[in-house]
């Protein structure tokens, strides 16, 4: 028997990396008659055919995280990629995968790509999201700024590159360790996106204890499975707010006496963050009236 991490899952074989091996593995039955389905990022305990080399995964450990999509176990950090342009940034996109990695509760790192492009206007969104109390970096491919912090900011952890597709997540990633080879896209200039070239959920090794996987693209994040009334909680500068207002309750959108919305109209929330909040607020609750 030998314990390991799952790196990679692809038509019923499991690659589980135990530190010294990558060993191609099978589940046992029992899993699906359980209706438990391994997951990228799941410790395993798995026994080895000494005739092979092959392996059945025996047990699954614990999870301290799951994300659906990507689907992915054990996930400590989540890095939100978002580029200065090409294609522009989109704060409302941001933000919404900041509600992912709260909901997740995943260490959060916003990291601003392509500075080269407009390095005064990456230094207003790092500034902005750094004063609202998150862990922020600046990157750029080309001119190679940020590429070591990042990679600092990577060590013992499993993070999960996510953003827009073209934003430049798996070029970072190639930045950071040339080996991993990583296919990267052009943008589609008819769409002014991105193309996806990433296919699938996989963990890259950078060292030991150190994972990461570059996500495949998201077009749509769905969070309809957050409650409403805690939404606030995943907009740390709203929240921090909202404990002045005075309803406990209190939703921030036409309440009396919300200090929210005093903060807002004061410039002390900015303006972005709290439309991006209404907007996904009511997007919830329209959702559930159907």
């Amino acid at each position: 028997m030998a314990d390991g991490i799952i790196i990679k899952g692809i038509g019923g074989f499991y690659y589980v990396d135990t530190g010294y091996n990558i060993i191609e593995c099978r589940a046992r039955g029992l899993f699906r008659e359980q209706k438990i389905e391994p997951l990228v990022g799941d410790r395993v305990s798995i026994r080895i055919n000494k005739d092979d080399g092959r392996g059945y995964i025996e047990d699954i450990y614990p999870r301290n995280t799951v994300l659906t999509r990507p689907p992915i176990a054990n996930v400590t950090q989540l890095i939100i990629v978002m580029s200065i342009d090409s294609p522009k940034i989109n704060l409302w996109f941001l933000d919404r995968l900041i509600v992912i990695g709260h909901d997740a509760n995943l260490n959060i790192i916003i990291c601003i790509n392509k500075s080269d492009i407009d390095d005064e206007m990456a230094n207003e969104i790092i500034n902005m999201y750094r004063n609202i109390g998150y862990e922020t970096i600046k990157t750029s491919t080309k001119t190679k700024e940020g590429i070591d912090k990042l990679y600092c900011l990577l060590q013992n952890q499993i993070s999960v590159f996510s953003g827009p597709s073209g934003v430049g997540k798996s070029s970072l990633l190639n930045a950071i360790n040339p080996n991993l080879n990583l296919r990267t896209g052009e943008i589609s200039k008819k769409l002014s996106r991105g193309k996806h070239t990433t296919r699938h959920v996989e963990l890259f090794k950078l060292q030991e204890n150190t994972y990461v996987s570059d996500t495949p693209g998201f077009s749509n994040l769905d969070l309809n499975h957050i409650d409403a009334n805690r939404l606030d909680t995943y907009f740390i500068d709203i929240y921090r707010s909202s404990q002045q207002c005075k309803f406990s309750n209190c939703l921030h959108i036409n309440e009396p006496d919300c200090n929210v919305i005093n903060e807002v109209k004061n410039n002390k929330i900015y303006k972005s963050r709290y439309e991006n909040y209404v907007s996904i607020l009511n997007e919830i609750k329209n959702n559930r009236r159907f």
